[in-house]
């Protein structure tokens, strides 16, 4: 469980209709806490079975982040903020070609597909700005957990010269990320840079988590993280995790009083011939398997991403994971 001081605690999870927002939900209404679960839509939801209204310590509110009043009523009363910017799913079809002589060149093929829209980075800065400005009006908020991604820090020119490992003191080049339309990891940079500026501004006690591509059965060719999935791949910084792990990292920068700044966010690197063949199968099941050579399969590429400073925080941190 949680520590006793946190028991009698009243969160705020925003937005909590995505699946990290609503596992969130029910992983602190397990650990003791009273959640305000903030979500957008229309609809009754419900959180590991339970609806509002069955549960003394869960609230739903309808919470717009381009709606001032919206957010602050939601965060009422609260000391925390789970914070994490889900726009709608594209559930749009796209084809990928079978003209590909390896996997690599199957990562490159899926780059190409991922609907990205630089107008995403404008919504989500300005979402963000409305959020962190809320909490620094409402009394009683102590700390805000904001999700952001390790898109927003491993895109720099000429990756592969990288010397050092790559870590939460690095940030994503901004010119760079236009300049190859990677507009996740740009919307990424510029929001959590907005966010930290405001926050620093305002006196908000505020820590980031940078995950990496977020795994599992809903994963498809549609996630803006996929732009550039080959090159990441070859510099070494493309990883990924699984949803348990990055709900157990929200939780514990939240409870633990030590954590300060960003912590990447990630328990598997995708570095072998075997990870970028799953991953490739997972996301494209109709594409034949293209072959590969004995050196290409045998080939491991040095990781070039650290997460030692969250690895450090979670040796004490007590999991409830549930099951997924």
């Amino acid at each position: 469980m949680a520590p006793a001081s946190f028991h009698h605690e009243k969160v705020c999870v925003m937005d909590a209709s995505g699946r990290l927002g609503s596992t969130l939900v029910e992983r602190l209404l397990q650990r003791g806490y009273t959640v305000h679960a903030a979500v957008q839509g229309h609809g009754d939801l419900k959180f590991n079975g339970v609806a509002a209204g069955e549960n003394k310590k869960l609230k739903v509110f309808r919470a717009d982040p381009f709606d001032y009043q919206s957010i602050i009523d939601a965060l009422k009363g609260c000391s925390g903020l789970f914070y994490a910017f889900e726009p709608p799913e594209d559930h749009l079809a796209y084809d990928v070609s079978n003209c590909v002589h390896s996997y690599v060149d199957l990562l490159h093929q899926i780059s190409l597909e991922v609907p990205c829209s630089e107008f995403m980075a404008e919504v989500e800065v300005r979402a963000a700005h409305n959020v962190i400005e809320a909490c620094a009006q409402t009394d009683t908020i102590d700390k805000v957990v904001f999700t952001s991604s390790a898109t927003a820090v491993v895109w720099r020119d000429t990756p592969q010269s990288v010397a050092s490992d790559l870590d939460e003191r690095h940030w994503s080049d901004e010119n760079f990320c236009r300049k190859f339309k990677l507009w996740e990891a740009l919307s990424k940079t510029l929001t959590e840079k907005t966010a930290w500026a405001l926050a620093m501004d305002r006196g908000i006690n505020m820590v980031s988590v940078n995950g990496g591509l977020l795994t599992g059965p809903h994963l498809s060719i549609t996630n803006p993280y996929l732009k550039g999935a080959a090159e990441m791949y070859e510099a070494g910084t493309f990883v990924t995790v699984d949803l348990n792990f990055l709900v157990d990292a929200h939780i514990c920068v939240f409870e633990d009083v030590s954590s300060y700044g960003r912590y990447l966010c990630f328990n598997h690197v995708i570095n072998r011939h075997e990870d970028a063949v799953q991953l490739a199968r997972l996301l494209t099941p109709s594409v034949p398997s293209p072959a590969q050579s004995y050196e290409e399969a045998n080939m491991i590429i040095q990781q070039k991403l650290s997460n030692k400073k969250l690895n450090k925080l979670l040796v004490d941190f007590e999991s409830e994971a549930l099951e997924t």
